[in-house]
């Protein structure tokens, strides 16, 4: 059995120490050097996205009363509408008949309120707003259903109109079609604001959260950058590419994002400030991360470090290296060769 100073002793042999390589001869081999210090870290996420409408911003005409389309407004796929346009007009006898039906009980009201009899009164109300409830149903808004209830003029055609500015997705109908209770009608997108639906490896998830600022760019634009934020993290990973979905919202007022065009997805994170060794100083060995340090004079100490993340060209430096103290940042092979024929390293 080995004491415990021949095994002190083994454990001190087996550490690196230093070596000299003249400084003519560094000059020879293009050796340079790189002081430690702190430095602040950004860690950068890049992602693919595809552009999707916002279904909060989208609306989806069908029909709610049985007839006729007798005006189309919109011919197109991709044609702009202003909110509250005319998209079509429905010629429906059902429709007039239950027009007529909320004038008669309008009528009816007025004559109670004449007469004062306020049973009559009360149960007309009820009428009334049961007919409003019909009406509402059918798609009638409330302006043209007080314009009915100002005029007393029952119409046979239901006018539709855009909720917001948008962009025409797809027509499913024709001019003069008969139309049954549930055909598609129009699409409308409003498309100021997308979302943008982008994969994100399950490691860099941890990083993500709700809010996170976003920059869109695409291939179409080059140069330009767009702003948006994450909105929403789907909790399920996809077992083929190991990636979940993160869903971002852009503002898109000049409507350069279109559905379904590919973007990519930049993520530029403040991971603190901290100790920093460049990339090209550390020399893994599979076993330990070795960088040489000037010690002056020609005279280059090995030793082993911790590193932690890579933040573009450096390491965060965990332990092994202080601020000021220079390294190795070229020829570090040859650096290495020359520390093993002095055998100033002896184990890995």
């Amino acid at each position: 059995m080995k004491g415990t100073g021949t095994m002190k002793q083994e454990a001190k042999e087996g550490e690196p120490s230093e070596f000299t390589v003249p400084v003519a001869r560094q000059q020879q081999i293009g050796v340079t050097y790189a002081t430690i210090e702190k430095r602040p870290f950004m860690h950068t996420v890049r992602a693919v996205g595809m552009v999707a409408y916002d279904k909060q911003r989208h609306w989806d005409y069908v029909t709610r009363v049985e007839g006729y389309v007798k005006n189309l407004s919109v011919f197109s796929r991709g044609e702009l509408v202003e909110k509250d346009a005319p998209i079509l007009t429905i010629y429906s006898p059902d429709l007039l008949t239950t027009q007529r039906e909320f004038v008669d009980l309008l009528n009816m009201r007025d004559a109670a309120k004449a007469k004062g009899s306020r049973a009559v009164i009360e149960t007309t109300e009820r009428l009334v707003e049961s007919a409003k409830q019909r009406l509402h149903l059918w798609n009638i808004t409330d302006d043209q259903i007080a314009e009915l209830e100002k005029n007393r003029k029952p119409s046979e055609t239901l006018t539709l109109r855009s909720p917001f500015k948008g962009v025409v997705q797809d027509i499913g109908v024709d001019q003069g079609r008969k139309v049954m209770n549930g055909d598609h009608l129009v699409d409308i997108a409003d498309l100021s604001v997308v979302w943008v639906w982008a994969q994100f490896y399950q490691d860099e998830l941890p990083m993500l959260k709700k809010g996170l600022p976003i920059t869109i760019s695409s291939s179409s634009y080059p140069g330009e950058k767009l702003a948006g934020k994450i909105a929403l993290i789907d909790p399920f990973i996809s077992d083929a590419t190991r990636t979940a979905r993160v869903r971002i919202d852009v503002d898109n007022a000049d409507l350069k994002l279109r559905p379904d065009m590919y973007v990519d997805v930049d993520l530029v994170m403040d991971m603190g400030e901290g100790v920093a060794v460049p990339f090209s100083a550390v020399l893994p060995t599979g076993k330990h991360n070795i960088v040489f340090v000037d010690k002056g004079g020609g005279k280059l100490e090995p030793r082993f470090i911790e590193v932690g993340r890579k933040f573009g060209d450096y390491y965060e430096v965990k332990s092994g290296l202080n601020e000021t103290e220079r390294v190795v940042t070229s020829a570090n092979f040859l650096i290495d060769a020359e520390a093993k024929v002095q055998g100033a390293l002896k184990s890995f």
